[in-house]
C-alpha cells in the first residue's frame, strides 16, 4: 500500500499573506489572480503556483507581487473582480480551473495577458482558436477532468460490477457540465447503467439531492468536476456516507476527505505548469506563442478504510493500478 507525504501549509496563512501590500517596488511585476473559492481554499494549489513561477526565476515578495482577488463561490462577482486586476494594471492575470472566471478575465481585457487552468477542453469551450495556437491573449493548461468522465466511469463499474444504477452530480452554472453528463451518459449505454442527472449548485442543494438519492436509492454516486462542488467536498462525502452511497470524484481532495475513489489530474501539478508558463510571460513571450498544454499526470486515488466502511471489497487488480491507497 502506498501513501503520499502530505507537505502542509503552516497556518494556511501562506494562501492569502498580503504580498501585494510589501511588495511593491518599483519594476517588480504584478501578478493578477482570480479565484472562484475562498482565499483559504487548497492553499496547497497556490504553492504549486509559486513553484512554478520560481522554476522560471519568480519569487513572490522578492521578484514578483500577486494580487488576490476572490469571488468566494459568487460567480456573479467575478466580472468586477476581473475589471479590479484590469484597473490595477497587472502585468498577467492567472485564473485556475473555473471557465466563468476565465471568460470574465477575457471579457475585461483583450491586451492584458491571461494564464489559465482548465478542466474542459478550451477548444470546445470556445476558450482559445487552437491548442497549438490559442491566438488573442490566452493561454494555458487543460486538465481534463471534463474528459475523463467515460474513464472513471469505467473505474467504478469495475469497483462495484453489480451496481446498475448510477446517479450524476452536477453543477449545471459550470460551463463544462454539458460535455461531462454527454460523456458519462454515452459511457453508461455501452456499460448497461440507468444514469440520474441531479443537479445542485449551493449547499442547500447537496442536501437536497442527497435527500432525493436517499428516496431513490442509485447503487452508486458520480460527482461532477467542478470548483464549488469541490469547496464542499466534506458536505459531500459525510452524506455520501450518511446514505450509503458509494462515490467517484475527479480529484483526490473527495478521497483524502473521506470519499471512496477519485480519478483524474493531478492538479496540483496544473497549478505547477501554470507558474511556469505565467513567468515564461513576465519574461517576454506571448500567449499566443504558448501552445495549451495538455496535462499528463493522472492519478487513481482509493481510499480502503472508506470502502471497508461500505463493505466493499476492492479487486486485487485496481489496488495494484492505484497511485495511492489511504488505509
Amino acid at each position: 500500500m502506498r501513501r503520499r507525504e502530505f507537505i502542509t501549509v503552516l497556518g494556511g496563512a501562506a494562501a492569502v499573506w498580503p504580498w501585494a501590500a510589501r511588495a511593491q517596488q518599483p519594476g517588480i511585476p504584478v501578478i493578477g489572480f482570480l479565484g472562484t473559492t475562498f482565499a483559504t481554499e487548497r492553499p496547497e494549489r497556490l504553492a504549486a503556483l509559486r513553484q512554478g513561477l520560481g522554476e522560471v526565476g519568480f519569487v513572490e515578495g522578492k521578484t514578483v507581487a500577486i494580487e488576490y482577488r476572490w469571488a468566494e463561490n459568487r460567480t456573479d462577482r467575478l466580472p468586477d473582480l476581473a475589471l479590479e486586476l484590469v484597473r490595477r494594471q497587472v502585468a498577467v492575470i492567472v485564473v485556475a480551473g473555473s471557465v466563468p472566471a476565465i471568460r470574465a478575465a477575457k471579457s475585461a481585457t483583450t491586451t492584458i495577458p491571461i494564464v489559465f487552468s482548465v478542466p474542459g477542453d478550451p477548444v470546445e469551450l470556445g476558450l482559445v482558436s487552437s491548442l497549438s495556437r490559442p491566438g488573442g491573449n490566452a493561454t494555458g493548461i487543460n486538465f481534463f477532468v471534463g474528459e475523463l468522465g467515460a474513464k472513471r466511469l469505467g473505474l467504478l463499474h469495475e469497483l462495484l460490477p453489480r451496481a446498475a444504477h448510477v446517479a450524476v452530480l452536477v453543477n449545471p452554472s459550470e460551463n463544462t457540465t454539458i460535455f461531462t453528463t454527454r460523456d458519462v451518459q454515452e459511457a453508461a449505454r455501452t456499460m448497461a447503467l440507468q444514469v440520474s442527472v441531479i443537479n445542485a449548485a449551493s449547499g442547500r442543494e447537496i442536501d437536497e439531492a442527497f435527500a432525493r438519492m436517499g428516496r431513490e436509492r442509485p447503487d452508486a454516486l458520480f460527482v461532477g468536476p467542478d470548483l464549488f462542488l469541490n469547496s464542499r467536498r466534506v458536505q459531500i462525502a459525510i452524506l455520501a456516507a450518511r446514505y450509503g452511497i458509494p462515490s467517484t470524484f475527479a480529484v483526490r481532495d473527495y478521497v483524502e476527505a473521506g470519499g471512496l475513489m477519485s480519478y483524474g489530474t493531478n492538479v496540483n501539478d496544473a497549478y505547477r505548469q501554470v507558474g511556469v508558463y505565467t513567468g515564461r510571460i513576465l519574461k517576454g513571450e506571448k500567449p499566443t506563442d504558448l501552445p495549451v498544454l495538455q496535462a499528463t499526470k493522472f492519478e487513481l486515488v482509493i481510499n480502503l478504510r472508506t470502502a471497508r466502511a461500505f463493505s466493499i471489497e476492492v479487486p486485487p487488480s485496481l489496488l495494484a493500478r492505484a497511485d495511492e491507497v489511504i488505509e
